[in-house]
């Protein structure tokens, strides 16, 4: 049986607004590179006000409409997870891992600028450089998503009400509409015993469901937060066990 998405959220977007009105502060998303030591927690607002600024630039600055494709060149990190509620805000389709040459607009991070330029549309490039620096030098053709998003409104309204019935995200092939999209979220929450104040540890890529789904759509239909680990193949069992015991993880996916 179908868990009740959090406060009757009837799009992705409204899982974070359901979220913003229960428990602002506590942490959302908390996230690791263990190639850098680089260690970033967002509370529900501060994750709020950075969908905020990126779907306002997404609307206004990149004039992105309703159903508008964006293929997502990312790695499971905290700007990414940003940047899907922002195109759900603004009722774009987010297609992880997709072909950028099929897209209305392509984000991209450093290691897949070369494939996003076959997007015929507009290419946003983040350097993610620990706490959110710019790209030294930025690469030709792409707008540089860390030097843009800082000037951006800290509100955001759509131009048009998000469609809970439109395609929200393709996944493994497969084309979800928002709804569809929170009940298997409140489904794959289920299916991982999460219940408030959980904290799921994840090493797994944002490009299929199960990434996706178990390292941040469930955790927060469920009221729960994630720990986003990158680079951390080398990482002791001692040093798992240490950062499980210090972040309080109750849940890990692998």
């Amino acid at each position: 049986m179908s868990q009740t998405p959090l406060s009757g959220a009837a799009t992705p977007a409204d899982l974070l607004r359901s979220a913003l009105a229960t428990d602002p502060a506590r942490p959302l998303v908390t996230y690791y590179d263990d190639a850098t030591g680089e260690r970033v927690e967002l509370s529900v607002k501060t994750f709020d006000n950075w969908v905020a600024k990126t779907a306002n630039l997404l609307q206004d600055d990149l004039s992105a409409a309703p159903d508008d494709r964006v293929a997502l060149l990312l790695p499971a990190h905290w700007q990414s997870a940003i940047w899907f509620f922002a195109c759900w805000s603004v009722g774009l389709t987010v297609c992880p891992g997709g072909d950028p040459a099929e897209a209305a607009l392509v984000v991209s991070g450093p290691e897949t600028l070369a494939a996003a330029l076959t997007c015929p549309g507009e290419r946003v490039a983040l350097a993610l450089r620990p706490l959110g620096g710019r790209f030294p030098e930025l690469p030709a053709g792409f707008v540089d998503y860390a030097a843009e998003v800082p000037a951006q409104g800290d509100r955001f309204v759509p131009y048009a009400p998000v469609d809970a019935d439109r395609p929200a995200l393709v996944v493994e092939g497969e084309e979800l509409s928002g709804a569809r999209t929170v009940t298997l979220a409140a489904d794959h929450a289920e299916d991982l015993g999460l219940k408030p104040g959980d904290r799921v540890l994840s090493t797994l890529s944002y490009d299929d469901w199960a990434g996706l789904g178990g390292g941040l759509l469930a955790p927060l239909s469920a009221g729960a937060s994630v720990v986003l680990c990158r680079n951390s193949e080398q990482l002791s069992a001692e040093q798992w066990e240490q950062r499980v015991s210090s972040e309080r993880v109750t849940h890990r996916i692998s």
